[in-house]
């Protein structure tokens, strides 16, 4: 038995909220519905623009564990924070959620705590306009065999490797991972993500166990269309999954394929709709479901994530499982 079921490597980052009129982010020159790296000065000035902010732990795979933690399966998380008053908030917040939160705060140093401003638009897409902060000291000092060799079950965050140091903590999590006996994957995180590390990501498809993203994203990765992307993704991964945002979830291991229907529902705030997938998909995996079951499991988080703002489950997600006799 591992000592976690599930643990998440991935940048440790304090979501601030704020709801935003289109016309609002062109006049500040936000890109709609995507995520943007920004410096110190431009978070700032950012921050100071937000009205009515809401602030919450987030990350991706943060997230994705928070949704983990609400379905009731053990959890770890890897990431890096200051101690300062919004890393001690995150370190608490994670733990109060059930996931254990393995670093202590760092003492000293001039990185403050990450964090994202997060525009929600009329529509519900949101902008995300994220300051790495000391998250982008993450390396693989901070990864311990004691946990990343203790997971049934590793999860890595694409957006890692924007930084060398993040990038050997995520190869160092991964190798203990699996050579512990566990299974070792990745959420691609975005296409410009993709764009920007393509040879990596396509090596990495080849060596984990499973690879989720959406079909930007691996069109994206592959240079061609879906259908093609897919095909190839499949000869290199040990399990592609592939969400078509309002559509479909394509799930393929091996000649093994299953193809989910998603029930379309108007989002009230988008954030972490890939992230709480990426719950209902690893809770399946951790439990033995069928690919199919794994897909709706998914797809069943992720509308309840988008139903209010913020990134986390805010429902038992297991009830909401056995309404669709799932569990």
């Amino acid at each position: 038995m591992k000592t976690y079921q599930v643990v998440g490597i991935g940048n440790a980052i304090v979501d601030v909220i704020s709801v935003a009129e289109d016309s609002f982010l062109a006049k500040m020159g936000i890109e709609k519905g995507i995520m943007q790296l920004v410096e110190k000065d431009r978070g700032e000035v950012l921050y100071a623009a937000m009205n009515n902010r809401v602030q919450a732990p987030g990350g991706s795979v943060a997230n994705t564990l928070a949704g983990l933690g609400n379905l009731g399966l053990t959890t770890a998380f890897i990431g890096r924070v200051h101690d300062d008053a919004l890393g001690r908030f995150y370190a608490e917040q994670m733990a109060q959620g059930g996931t254990d939160f393995v670093n202590p705060p760092v003492v000293g140093g001039e990185l403050p705590t990450s964090r994202s401003m997060i525009f929600v638009a009329p529509d519900g897409e949101r902008s995300m306009n994220t300051y790495l902060g000391i998250s982008s000291e993450l390396g693989p000092d901070d990864v311990s065999d004691a946990v990343a060799g203790q997971a049934s079950l590793l999860f890595l965050e694409g957006y890692l490797y924007d930084k060398p140091k993040g990038k050997l903590a995520f190869e160092r999590a991964a190798k203990l991972c699996q050579q512990a006996g566990g299974k070792a994957g990745i959420a691609l995180s975005d296409p410009f993500c993709v764009d920007r590390h393509r040879d990596d990501f396509r090596r990495l498809v080849q060596d984990l166990d499973y690879v989720i993203g959406n079909e930007h994203e691996w069109s994206s990765l592959y240079q061609t269309d879906l259908s093609s992307a897919l095909e190839q993704a499949a000869r290199d991964a040990g399990m592609v999954v592939c969400t078509r945002s309002g559509e479909e979830v394509i799930l393929l291991r091996g000649d093994e394929q299953a193809v989910v229907p998603v029930n379309r529902i108007v989002p009230v705030d988008a954030t972490g709709a890939g992230d709480l997938f990426a719950s209902g998909f690893l809770y399946g995996i951790a439990t033995g479901q069928s690919l199919a079951t794994c897909g709706r499991m998914g797809c069943v988080a992720a509308a309840e994530v988008i139903s209010h703002y913020g990134a986390r489950p805010e429902t038992d997600l297991k009830a909401l499982f056995r309404q669709e006799a799932l569990i």
